[in-house]
């Protein structure tokens, strides 16, 4: 529902419009069946759930995440910058070095410039960690969840903007090289650089510009691999049924753990249905001198673009390098709520949207 003036355009109704909360409220009660479906799985399986503070030291140290800061004021007056978290990762590993193994978290998390029919600012990051256990063993969780997911909002198949995915079906799994062969008609491993070298964006800018992929004089090797995947890759997948998108270039992958197979690719996946990513996971890296690193290249090539830069959490380092081999997933339950509920985006799932 609307209202307008003469001369003017529609003014959408608010959300706790009556009329407009009717409307919504099967998808949230919907969510709320899928929230407690997946916390009884979790629980079943041994998980422990936790909470931990958005408020953080560091929001996190990747180049194209927004943050919210605020100040710390002491009781003497003293101030202190601190952000609100964009994932609880950090504080998880860290209780994964205090001693925990199996936890899982419902976390509200924030993210500036992003809004859209998949994106909000404040939204819920479910992530779980497995101490010990390999990052496939993520897949199979992904494939559960998506299931019970789809059970507890009452819905068969998946939908969005015309596309269809049946969430129990067996994912597909794809490499990121085949991905780019299959999708982009490109070979990812003749421009994938060597362990320890610079990328040159020059043979891959050639090569994308050759595959209609518009490229720029500044595009960084990273800006190209993520123009192709938005535009060639991302669209096809998770069709007909899921897939498991996976071993992405280590440089693609800020806290993962290289393969020891083939270092130059890291053991990270992200989870897809209908061409809308769901899920992030990793093969945790707990080399805290290399995490650093990565941090700072990261924080470099943020100044670079947005001209400012987020501290590192000496803490988490410190915990990073007592932390036992784990593997961590990500997912986006909002979105998942909109795919297993049958709404037409985020804020449909949401029971008050930012204003």
């Amino acid at each position: 529902m609307a209202v307008s003036t003469p001369g003017t355009s529609p003014t959408p109704s608010p959300w706790w419009s009556p009329s407009v909360h009717a409307d919504r409220r099967p998808f949230l009660l919907a969510r709320g069946r899928m929230m407690a479906a997946i916390r009884a799985r979790l629980a079943a399986e041994g998980f422990i759930e936790v909470e931990t503070p958005a408020l953080q030291v560091s929001p996190g140290n990747e180049a194209h995440l927004h943050a919210f800061a605020t100040d710390l004021i002491g009781p003497d007056g003293a101030r202190h910058t601190l952000y609100l978290r964009t994932s609880p990762e950090f504080a998880a590993k860290k209780l994964l070095a205090a001693g925990e193994e199996k936890i899982f978290e419902f976390a509200r998390v924030f993210r500036n410039r992003e809004r859209g029919m998949a994106h909000h600012p404040e939204f819920t990051l479910l992530e779980w960690y497995r101490a010990g256990a390999p990052y496939t063993q993520l897949m199979e969780d992904c494939a559960g969840l998506l299931a019970c997911a789809a059970e507890a909002g009452g819905v068969s198949t998946f939908a969005w903007r015309g596309h269809m995915c049946d969430p129990f079906a067996a994912p597909e799994r794809l490499t990121l090289e085949e991905a780019f062969a299959r999708h982009a008609g490109m070979a990812l491993a003749a421009v994938l650089p060597a362990p320890g070298e610079r990328p040159d964006p020059a043979p891959f800018a050639e090569m994308a510009t050759a595959r209609g992929i518009r490229t720029a004089p500044d595009d960084t090797w990273a800006d190209i691999f993520s123009r192709v995947l938005v535009e060639k890759i991302e669209p096809r997948l998770g069709m007909g049924r899921p897939t498991v998108l996976c071993d992405y270039p280590v440089s693609e992958a800020a806290l993962a753990r290289p393969k020891p197979e083939d270092p130059r690719f890291a053991e990270r996946f992200e989870f897809y249905a209908c061409g809308l990513e769901l899920a992030n996971a990793f093969g945790e890296l707990t080399d805290a001198d290399e995490q650093r690193r990565r941090f700072e290249e990261e924080m470099d090539e943020k100044e670079r673009l947005y001209g400012e830069r987020y501290p590192i959490d000496a803490d988490f380092l410190a915990a990073l390098a007592v932390m036992p081999p784990a593997s961590g997933c990500a997912l986006g339950f909002d979105r998942l709520a909109v795919l297993a509920s049958g709404a037409r985006r985020i804020e449909d799932v949401l029971w008050a949207p930012v204003g």
